[in-house]
């Protein structure tokens, strides 16, 4: 009778080991794929959000020659004299406004760690608003 209860308590005790090391063996690997995945998305959205960056820097660019020609075409509007060229230059000028608007709207995004999503459909409305800005400015140079 001792021996069988020696034995139970050796199983036992044998059995409640594996399945401690097992247990133990399964958490390490279940760490590890939570950090990794962690890892991944953090490189992914830094490359999504570098390349949101680069589209940035060209709109600012992008904009800030399109101002320049704006201070250039304004004086050349006003000596002309011309009504309906004024008026769409004021139309042109508030386009250009709503673009600088957009383009803060993206600097904002990004500076506030937007999802991916809303950056892309703020730089996208900033693109917008500069093409605008931009066929408005050749209307008003058309009419020069």
């Amino acid at each position: 009778m001792k021996r069988s209860r020696l034995n139970l308590f050796k199983m036992t005790s044998m059995t409640i080991s594996l399945l401690g090391i097992l247990l133990l063996v399964g958490g390490v690997i279940l760490g590890i794929f939570i950090v990794g995945n962690g890892i991944m998305g953090k490189v992914t959205s830094n490359v999504d959000t570098g390349s949101a960056y680069d589209q940035q820097a060209a709109l600012k660019s992008e904009y800030s020659t399109l101002s320049t020609q704006f201070r250039t075409v304004k004086a050349q509007v006003y000596k002309s004299g011309n009504k309906k060229a004024k008026s769409d230059f004021v139309s042109a000028e508030a386009q250009l406004v709503s673009a600088q608007q957009a383009i803060s709207d993206v600097d904002s995004a990004l500076a506030t760690n937007q999802p991916q999503s809303v950056t892309n459909d703020r730089l996208n409305a900033a693109t917008t608003q500069l093409q605008n800005a931009k066929t408005g400015l050749d209307k008003v140079r058309g009419e020069l």
